[in-house]
């Protein structure tokens, strides 16, 4: 492509900057869906939560720096430990990795935003409903006191009356929904959008990493929201999920809650992992040494992650077959862990190492993290474990895994990416006077606190008695807590100084290698001025001229005449470019879809249930909205992308983005499937209790039904996807209604859910069924209409509603089986 005209340029930077800037009015900052606004109204949010999360931390060290202290009693402690972990687990740790992946993630990958933006900003939103509401709860008193785990019976309605477990429960899962909604968007953005040539093979290293951690969360979340459901359930409706004398196990939740807790560890650590892994060559001023073995490794790590979950269980009579193979699969993750650590070693090796102030933060991660893995290794071991099971050992190996492991290379990411984000250079120089105070502090706190939990200190624990040994290990782990405390009030006001007055400088200060670093600093609100086109692993050292070639407008859709939002799709192992992702508009919808959807989850705390219905209503209407407003009004073909290529508009593909969407959002979907089966399948062989009274034995007519109905659902699609007409989507709802009818058999069949777990499961059963058919109602009320509308029904619409039909039936025909059979055969 020829070199475009200074004033050329100019004016096309000027036409992007119009078609993708926000509202400037303060309503901007609530419909925008840009991925600078959203990453960093999400960092701010998760910001905050962490200093309400360090005060929480405070107050337990006060209470702990001396025996028998009267600081606080028994209720107002449990509340306070129990939100500490919640608001550091649930409200910071994993939407802070969250926030800096959509602001940098398509920098990295050199595309224009993420593939879904109205889906971030719907996650982002969702995110502050729920975390306000559950930080409202604390502050009126009305805060969870079961620890930030909530194991039943504790948590149950008969130990925990009030509604501090449900403010837990309810808002804490609708959190869980924003994760999983920003997971899909980062695993169809890494998959599909990113430069031209920039195969998998030349990803920069960060976005292997958050792959692996957003389809883990779509994995690992699901078991902790069906856990969530099931209690919640126990404690509004009396369903015993948990009860022993009904049928039920307190060990369920457990199982439920450490399928997700162990591997959530990984969640967090493997973000802050890609940072290291992305900041430490350009400190070392050299290349990452051995790409390919740490990608294997965290590809290996977050597989392996989720063969541990049972080593928190040691101590609840456990199989000796089961302990050993769990003990063994907990020492297994530090060979994964090793090479990245050696690899990162290696790299400082080959370079020449520059110490600045994010170097410090990952220095400081290396002497932490290194001793937390050590103690994770100790605790693996059965015969340890069961010694320092629930003492503060734990406690201390936690945070150091954690903190060393998570918050240290955080600070440096944000150190490193600030001028990216700002456009401000460090000028006042507080963060190296709070690395000298939160490093050594930090080691001085949690070496006492290990001590502490060697001699015997148990966690969870309001107070203790003098004589016991403890008392100078806690008062100096409180008094160095404080000055750790110290440390990161500096780190935090060091950033916002910085931000609001720190020096303006050049692009690509650190001389980075990769794209982010291409564009203006800060990064504009459209990313690029076009789509570049890379040929390695690292484009800006072997093309040092690509970042002016980008910006005069000489990559892909450098062309603003169709006055839209644009960017690049791929293929997905080559990098080709394959289509043209149009890209939604601004819009008030993701924040009106995230108030409905949060006030469907919260309105139960207050027993309004009607409310919930009235906002699941609204849900339906704004997703109906949502998706009509996406889809293409008229069919364009192919469409100029620049370099002589003319690429289909994607909505227009067999494959279109939603296609994509729906396929990764329905492996969460299954995982919650399989995890439900999972619970039927534990309560059946170990729950006390069982077998039940009696079986449910199925008719002929429902069976039929749903044999019938799956295969009517599974067909229409294909029919539609070939043959015009309303015959097929009619005999996709046919095939709906059957297979609705046979569900509601169960039911009318066993209509007490409250007499065992048995009953409450076979609900549970059908209601899966019930759910999935009225997910496919709504698409083909969707699609119907658009046929009413005069538009036609597109290939890759009934594809993506394939997805859904195939899932609907396949899943609704194993529940049903999975509730008859038993009976059949008894």
């Amino acid at each position: 492509m020829t070199t475009r005209p200074r004033g050329t340029a100019l004016r096309l930077h000027r036409e992007l900057k119009r078609i993708w800037s926000p509202d400037p009015r303060f309503r901007g900052w609530l419909t925008t869906n840009n991925n600078n606004d959203v990453g960093r109204l999400f960092l701010a949010v998760a910001t905050l939560f962490f200093l309400i999360g360090g005060v929480l931390a405070m107050l337990i060290r006060a209470q702990l720096a001396t025996p028998g202290s009267a600081f606080m009693g028994p209720e107002a402690y449990n509340q306070v430990f129990t939100m500490h972990g919640t608001v550091m687990m649930f409200l910071f740790a994993i939407p802070f990795f969250e926030a800096l992946a959509v602001l940098l993630l398509p920098g990295m990958l050199g595309t224009r935003d993420l593939a879904f933006p109205r889906l971030g900003a719907f996650g982002l939103w969702v995110y502050i409903f729920g975390g306000s509401a559950v930080i409202v709860a604390m502050l009126m008193g009305l805060s969870p006191d079961g620890g930030w785990f909530m194991y039943p019976p504790l948590s149950s309605a008969a130990f925990s009356p009030g509604i501090g477990a449900d403010v837990w429960l309810l808002g804490i899962t609708s959190i869980e929904v924003s994760a999983i909604a920003t997971a899909v968007e980062i695993v169809v953005t890494v998959l599909r959008y990113r430069a031209a040539g920039m195969s998998l093979s030349r990803m920069p290293i960060f976005a292997w990493y958050i792959l692996v951690v957003a389809v883990m969360i779509l994995t690992a979340f699901p078991p902790m929201i069906l856990g969530s459901l099931l209690l919640e359930t126990e404690r509004a409706f009396g369903l015993p999920f948990f009860q022993v004398e009904n049928g039920g196990d307190p060990l369920l939740w457990q199982h439920l809650f450490w399928l997700f807790g162990h591997p959530e560890v990984y969640i967090i650590f493997l973000p802050a992992a890609g940072m290291i892994a992305t900041i430490l060559p350009v400190m070392a001023r050299t290349t990452l040494l051995g790409y390919g073995w740490v990608v294997a490794s965290a590809v290996s790590l977050g597989v392996l992650s989720f063969g541990l979950w049972v080593h928190h269980m040691f101590t609840t009579g456990i199989p000796h077959l089961g302990l050993a193979f769990f003990s063994a699969a907990s020492t297994l993750v530090a060979v994964p862990t090793s090479v990245m650590i050696f690899s990162w070693i290696g790299t400082l090796w080959k370079g020449r190492v520059r110490m600045e102030l994010p170097m410090l933060w990952l220095l400081g991660f290396f002497a932490t993290f290194v001793i937390g893995g050590l103690t994770g290794v100790m605790i693996a071991v059965v015969p340890f474990n069961w010694q320092v099971h629930d003492t503060h050992f734990v406690v201390a190996h936690l945070h150091y895994v954690l903190i060393g492991g998570y918050v240290f290379p955080m600070i440096a990411a944000i150190y490193y990416f600030q001028p990216l984000i700002t456009g401000r250079f460090r000028f006042f120089r507080l963060g190296g006077i709070a690395f000298w105070l939160v490093v050594p502090a930090f080691h001085v706190t949690f070496l006492a606190v290990h001590l502490a939990g060697l001699l015997g200190q148990r966690r969870r624990i309001w107070t203790y008695d003098e004589g016991q040994g403890w008392e100078l290990l806690n008062f100096i782990a409180s008094v160095a807590s404080f000055v750790m405390a110290i440390g990161f009030a500096l780190v935090v006001l060091d950033i916002a100084i910085n931000t609001l007055a720190g020096l303006r400088g050049r692009r690509n200060p650190w001389q980075a290698t990769t794209l982010e670093w291409a564009a203006p600093i800060p990064s504009p609100t459209y990313g690029f001025a076009s789509i570049p086109i890379i040929g390695s692993r690292y484009p800006l050292r072997d093309d040092p001229k690509l970042d002016l070639r980008i910006a005069r407008g000489e990559g892909y859709l450098a062309d603003t005449s169709r006055d839209r939002r644009e960017t690049l799709i791929v293929s997905t192992a080559k990098g080709e470019p394959l289509q043209v992702a149009v890209l939604p508009m601004n819009s008030p919808l993701p924040i009106l879809l995230a108030l409905c959807t949060s006030a469907s989850f919260l309105a139960p705390l207050i027993k309004a249930y009607w409310l919930s219905v009235v906002a699941l209503i609204g849900v339906v209407i704004l997703a109906l909205i949502w998706a009509w407003t996406t889809a293409p009004r008229r069919t364009e073909g192919l469409v100029d992308a620049g370099h002589g290529r003319h690429l289909p508009v994607a909505a227009e593909g067999a494959d279109p983005p939603g296609w994509w969407g729906s396929l990764f959002l329905l492996v969460a979907d299954g995982v919650h499937f399989g995890a439900l089966l999972f619970g039927y399948a534990f309560l059946w062989t170990v729950a006390p209790n069982w077998p039940p009274p009696a079986y449910l034995r199925p008719d002929l007519l429902p069976v039929a039904l749903a044999l019938a109905g799956a295969a009517a659902l599974a067909a229409g699609p294909r029919l539609a996807a070939w043959r015009e007409g309303h015959g097929p989507l009619l005999l996709s709802l046919l095939g709906c209604l059957a297979l609705a009818a046979a569900a509601a058999s169960i039911p009318l069949a066993r209509p007490t859910p409250t007499a065992h777990a048995y009953d409450a499961t076979l609900w549970l059963l059908a209601g899966h069924v019930g759910l999935h058919v009225t997910l496919s109602l709504i698409m083909l009320t969707y699609l119907g209409l658009r046929r009413l509308a005069g538009h036609p029904l597109r290939l890759g619409e009934a594809r993506t509603f394939g997805l859904w039909a195939d899932y609907t039936a396949g899943t609704g025909l194993v529940a049903l089986a999975a509730a008859w059979l038993p009976g059949a055969f008894a």
